[in-house]
């Protein structure tokens, strides 16, 4: 049976945010981030700035990929994605000297902190949050490369995460798979269940932005990790053939894929842009062919946030059960997915979709966001 977990509605009883001292533990945050993972950190942190104001203090680790034996040894003593000994000594002189009695670690692959400064100050409040199961996510990326490496990245982020789960006061996950998926693999299920948000990023003036086609075409957007590589390739390889509109494929990296991809002038390859307002305005639908991973798809969010229909794999929509019914259609097979493009004028009712970008601002923006976080840490 699984345990109730708090998901949107604010607790009755709540700590005045005045009288918490929060330390924010994360990634560098980047000021205009483009994946989804930095996005979501970006946003953690200023929803807790926002909350806690002066009496939040970040510390923020620059990402330091496993490079060497060295680092693999350091990684298995909990020394990961920057995380050092001397970071670790700097983290403990500003929970002392600041007198911090809560603690938001953005990434279950801290555990090697989570365990020490539970071990060390056992009465400060630590909240977790799981941007993935990361054991299930580096598993996948095992499966795709069998290397040495990545098998030692996949143990590394098994054995950080099984500390935070073991020591974290507060397990927050992304959605109910992830919660399930947790329980299965460590024995725990989550304590709060925290959906994908996005900063809301549509433009003043994205009604009124002219139209740079003048035939319809389906999007792809997203970086080259594994998932989303095996998916588009996926795409062109079974879908493309069979369907008469083009495909845009847009995102960092995808540019060196570009020969492999573009398929009788069906697929154009784009690669990273600069801004995603104007390619979401022109599209006709998005497409997100993603069979792996886990956690919420930051993409499907993003869709909304810009009115956009969505086809995509169950996978894809994982998290966004809710809201189905209104952002799209759910495709598993070539058949599914060429069917559903085929009939794509009866889903799109209009270029910019005013009730997909309502259901953004109720469930995914950062208001949304900062309600339910505000209510996870104050509880």
């Amino acid at each position: 049976m699984i345990n109730k977990v708090t998901t949107f509605s604010a607790v009755n009883s709540k700590v005045n945010s005045t009288d918490s001292k929060v330390l924010l533990l994360t990634n560098l945050i980047e000021k205009s981030p483009s994946g989804g993972r930095e996005m979501l950190c970006k946003l953690n942190h200023d929803i807790l700035k926002s909350i806690f104001s002066d009496n939040c203090f970040v510390f923020e680790l620059p990402k330091s990929p496993i490079s060497g034996l060295k680092d693999i040894v350091n990684a298995f003593r909990g020394y990961v994605d920057g995380l050092t000994p001397s970071k670790m000594t700097e983290l403990f002189q500003l929970v002392e000297e600041k007198k911090i009695n809560k603690i938001f670690v953005d990434g279950s692959n801290f555990g090697g902190f989570v365990k020490r400064v539970k071990k060390q100050f056992p009465d400060i409040q630590i909240a977790t949050f799981f941007h993935n199961v990361e054991s299930r996510f580096f598993l996948g990326s095992f499966k795709q490369n069998k290397t040495p490496r990545s098998m030692a990245v996949l143990m590394v982020n098994y054995l950080a995460e099984k500390k935070s789960v073991k020591y974290s006061d507060k397990i927050v996950c992304i959605n109910q798979r992830d919660n399930e998926l947790l329980n299965k693999v460590y024995g725990r299920y989550a304590t709060d269940l925290y959906p994908m948000s996005l900063e809301d990023k549509l433009p003043s003036n994205y009604e009124s932005l002219p139209f740079d086609v003048t035939e319809k075409f389906a999007l792809f957007v997203g970086g080259t990790f594994y998932a989303n590589k095996v998916g588009i390739f996926w795409f062109v390889k079974h879908v493309v053939p069979h369907i008469t509109i083009k495909t845009y494929v847009v995102g960092r990296g995808f540019e060196k894929y570009r020969e492999e991809l573009e398929v009788n002038d069906k697929v154009i390859v784009i690669g990273g842009v600069e801004s995603l307002a104007q390619w979401y305005h022109d599209a006709y639908f998005i497409i997100a062919p993603i069979f792996d991973g886990s956690g919420m798809k930051t993409k499907v969010a993003e869709a909304l946030m810009y009115g956009k229909k969505i086809i995509g794999s169950a996978e894809a929509f994982s998290g966004y059960e809710g809201v189905l019914q209104e952002a799209g259609r759910v495709c598993n097979k070539p058949s599914e997915f060429i069917l559903a493009i085929e009939k794509a004028d009866e889903m799109v009712n209009e270029k910019f979709d005013k009730v997909l970008r309502s259901i953004y601002m109720k469930n995914y923006s950062l208001k949304a966001a900062k309600h339910r976080l505000e209510s996870i840490m104050n509880q």
